[in-house]
């Protein structure tokens, strides 16, 4: 930080307000008699000469001159000037920056440590902005530099992340011939955010872009465990004519060691990168947080949840079919 050269600050007083002087005033007839006013611009060849009317030198060189000026009313009475305005030294500004023309001034802070960030940021705009903003109308603000950069990497992953559940839901859609079983399939996904949202929290990280990468990559991982289920209950009500309830207990019971193992394997390969303590390790720590915590929780619950949504959906299924056989009788 660089201050600005000193220079002199007015304010103006109730008795100047009174008498009909407003800031713009003031500051324009101090301007003309120390910087002059335009009286005439004279062409003189391919120059432009700008004649400037002033006071003379002697009464520019000193802060007593300043002191007896004469400001002009606009009832046209002549008031000393340190008589309507309050005076404070100051420093100017160095350099002024504009946004779509409006002034503009970066703040910046490093924070410690530096894994608090998004803690720090939500204070802030909890606590702190909204004062501001209701103390100083026409107040704006907007996070810029590495918070800027992380917004735009957010908008992108969450775009990229859509299209992935896209194409996810279209290639189980086709083996299956199915719109409902691969919903069925991909319920596990929330619940790998929530898996990944608790290893952060266990393991006292905040979330970062590093972890949202993470998070979409796991959208396409987790959901290995419930396809082997689903997929198992479908073939072995096909080939052998097992009942729903059956075919999907079959599947548990069958595919409980393989499921378990993939996880626990998938777990235990990225467990040295979760628990690395070397700086340089840091940086994947998050993405590998929500990839491990994230498909152990999720597979637990899925051997759970997609049995009974499995059976939901028959039971919608023949109940329709019933309504149906109804409405024909």
């Amino acid at each position: 930080y660089t201050p600005g050269k000193q220079q002199l600050n007015f304010t103006i007083k109730p008795e100047g307000q009174s008498l009909g002087l407003t800031a713009q005033e003031v500051a324009r007839q101090v301007r003309n008699a120390f910087f002059g006013a335009e009286a005439l611009r004279q062409q003189r060849g391919r120059s432009e000469i700008r004649v400037r009317v002033k006071f003379p030198k002697e009464r520019r060189i000193s802060e007593f001159d300043l002191e007896q000026l004469v400001i002009r009313t606009p009832a046209g009475v002549d008031v000393p000037l340190f008589e309507v305005v309050q005076v404070e030294r100051g420093r100017s500004y160095t350099s002024i920056t504009r946004r779509e023309g409006r002034r503009t001034i970066m703040v910046t802070a490093n924070v410690e440590p530096i894994e608090q960030s998004s803690q720090v940021i939500a204070t802030v705009q909890k606590e702190i902005l909204p004062q501001l903003a209701a103390d100083f109308p026409g107040l704006g603000f907007s996070w810029e530099g590495r918070q800027a950069d992380m917004r735009d990497s957010m908008q992108s992953l969450i775009a990229g992340f859509l299209v992935a559940l896209g194409v996810i839901y279209a290639m189980l859609a086709v083996p299956f011939r199915s719109y409902i079983q691969p919903l069925i399939v991909m319920v596990a996904i929330p619940f790998g955010f929530v898996g990944a949202t608790l290893g952060h929290m266990l393991m006292g990280y905040s979330l970062s872009v590093m972890s949202m990468m993470g998070i979409v990559a796991l959208s396409g991982v987790v959901v290995n465990d419930s396809l082997i289920l689903i997929d198992y209950a479908n073939r072995v009500r096909r080939e052998e004519g097992l009942s729903a309830f059956e075919a999907i207990h079959c599947a548990g019971v069958r595919r409980f060691r393989p499921v378990m193992l993939t996880t626990l394997t998938t777990f235990g390969g990225l467990s040295p990168m979760i628990f690395e303590t070397s700086r340089q390790a840091r940086f994947m720590i998050p993405m590998a947080l929500s990839l491990g915590y994230g498909i152990v929780f999720a597979t637990f619950v899925t051997l759970v949840l997609v049995p009974c949504l499995y059976m939901l959906l028959h039971d919608a299924h023949q109940n329709h079919k019933r309504f149906l056989a109804f409405l024909n009788s």
